[in-house]
């Protein structure tokens, strides 16, 4: 009877966990669509080695995230959209809000660790000029 006890307080714990971080991913908007469209001929874009940023100006800020079959199997595709996302939820409150931007995973991104797409998501970010940190 205790071990059954324990298993649900430990579910119980997880489930917590994945309620919370779902409250956090609520506030990113997703692209749709058309909206995808848009950005991709409207927008410009900057690149580095393991990401592509697109980046168009409106009214709200929306996220897309885009990682190619060539970059792997369904599995490393989610790795990476997910080290992406929550590379962007950490920092974007540094982020202007008036903007559509759509991230593309390159291939040599499958191999990256946190910290690497980390860094080359805010190093896009700044050549986009979207850190709202003041210059000078």
């Amino acid at each position: 009877m205790l071990c059954r006890i324990e298993k649900y307080r430990s579910w119980l714990r997880l489930r917590l966990v994945f309620s919370i971080y779902g409250v956090f991913m609520n506030r990113i908007q997703s692209l749709k669509r058309n909206e995808f469209g848009q950005v991709y001929r409207k927008g410009r874009s900057k690149a580095n080695r393991n990401l592509v940023m697109y980046v168009m100006p409106t009214a709200t800020s929306k996220l897309g995230i885009s990682v190619s079959k060539k970059v792997g199997n369904s599995v490393v595709r989610h790795r990476v959209k997910r080290l992406i996302k929550e590379s962007y939820r950490l920092h974007m409150d540094e982020i202007a809000d008036d903007h559509h931007i759509i991230i593309i995973g390159r291939n040599t991104a499958k191999g990256c660790s946190f910290a690497e797409i980390e860094s080359a998501l805010l190093h896009l970010i700044k050549l986009n000029g979207l850190d709202m940190i003041p210059k000078g």
